[in-house]
């Protein structure tokens, strides 16, 4: 029992509560909160993203149905209810039906693991954050299995550019998100939280955060990201074939998706619940979460809606020659700059226990060395956009030349 009874429970015996009925309560406050909070957070989702891009699109957005158009998702819930549940015939019915309840499944699920307050939680699980890679990949085998089970060459296409990008940039994610698991000394959700008392990880690794960033963005199938569903070129893409709410799910999935990275990160980097007054009610470390969480999620629309699509060779080149090379060159600056700290006595070997004292030297060291990788990537990047400039000048001259002479 004393295994089981973690969090609200420990809490709720330690204040002279039955262990038995101490340990129903735990465990109903986290089934709700992990099955509730997502559902109910989806809804506002699609509305917020779509005031958001209206403001940015010098539009009003949604603003008929119900105050504000509060109620518009609700109305667009009940007109896919209403849409008739197709199945082409040629589909494997099996794989065609699950695959959107796989998607939507595998976001929620990576809600098991979120702790929303020190003691209210899903689960603890000591291997929180390979967790969390787990089960978001899920995901994506849930829209290939979609095109492949729909049995139309268009699904098909779209499905073949879920493993061109999204398995692609799970790579640098990995690579970022062993940073903070690096700084922590656990995989634990609850431990990587508690970690950062002292400091933030952003700011002992904000190179890691940015690629981290990047990589959930195309994780998610976002602008300039957004190839999974490029209508200009594959119709609709991996769910041409679908319709009603099972197309709603995908959509449904891919807004949470969204908001959870959010969360994720500032799980990961921002200190989660850690905040003024957070230890005066969970309500307050609650609030904290989310409003972390929140601003992260506004900055991924404000970029959906501002960039173009990009090209997938541009894309793939990006990832594969910059930004995965990038990663490991960060953790393995990272890991070894940690390690010797901690023989030299700079860095704590504990995070969990250290305080803004003992942080300072490392934090300071930490941000000089990113400074210097930002710098000398800089430097790089501005010598290959020289190169890319004059050979474009060199190519324009020639055709130039080329058009003169024909003209002659």
């Amino acid at each position: 029992m004393d295994e089981l009874c973690t969090g609200l429970c420990k809490l709720m015996v330690e204040s002279g509560a039955d262990p038995g009925v101490a340990q129903f309560v735990s465990l109903l406050v986290g089934v709700l909160l992990v099955s509730g909070v997502p559902l109910l957070t989806v809804i506002i989702l699609i509305w917020v993203e779509r005031k958001v891009a209206a403001r940015i699109q010098d539009r009003i957005g949604p603003n008929r149905v119900g105050p504000l158009g509060l109620m518009q998702t609700f109305a667009d819930l009940l007109k896919l209810l209403g849409k008739e549940d197709i199945t082409p015939t040629s589909a494997d019915r099996v794989l065609y039906n699950a695959a959107p309840l796989v998607s939507f499944a595998s976001v929620v699920l990576i809600w098991v693991v979120v702790p929303f307050t020190p003691f209210h939680y899903g689960v603890d699980l000591e291997i929180g954050a390979l967790y969390f890679v787990a089960i978001a990949s899920l995901g994506t085998l849930a829209i290939m299995t979609a095109g492949w089970a729909s049995n139309n060459k268009y699904a098909l296409l779209g499905a073949f550019r879920v493993v061109a990008l999204l398995v692609s940039y799970e790579v640098p994610l990995v690579f970022a998100l062993l940073a903070p698991v690096m700084l922590a000394g656990s995989m634990s959700m609850l431990d990587i939280v508690n970690a950062q008392t002292g400091v933030w990880f952003v700011v002992l690794s904000p190179l890691a955060f940015a690629i981290f960033y990047i990589s959930s963005q195309a994780e998610t199938g976002r602008a300039p990201f957004d190839l999974i569903e490029a209508e200009s070129e594959l119709v609709a893409g991996f769910n041409i074939e679908y319709s009603g709410m099972k197309f709603g799910m995908f959509f449904a999935a891919e807004f949470l998706h969204v908001f959870t990275n959010g969360i994720l990160m500032a799980l990961l980097f921002f200190g989660g619940w850690l905040g003024p007054l957070y230890y005066e009610s969970p309500l307050i470390a609650f609030a904290w979460l989310g409003l972390k969480g929140a601003i992260i999620y506004l900055t991924t629309l404000w970029l959906r809606n501002t960039v173009p699509r990009l090209r997938i060779d541009q894309i793939m080149a990006f990832n594969w020659k910059f930004l995965v090379p990038l990663s490991i060159a960060n953790l393995i600056v990272l890991s070894a700059a940690l390690k010797i700290m901690q023989e030299l006595g700079v860095a704590p070997r504990d995070m969990l226990s250290a305080s803004f004292v003992d942080v300072l030297p490392t934090t300071i060291i930490m941000l000089l060395i990113n400074l210097v990788m930002v710098a000398y990537l800089l430097g790089i990047l501005r010598k290959r956009g020289q190169e890319a400039r004059r050979e474009s000048e060199a190519n324009r001259g020639t055709l130039a030349q080329a058009a003169s002479g024909a003209g002659d």
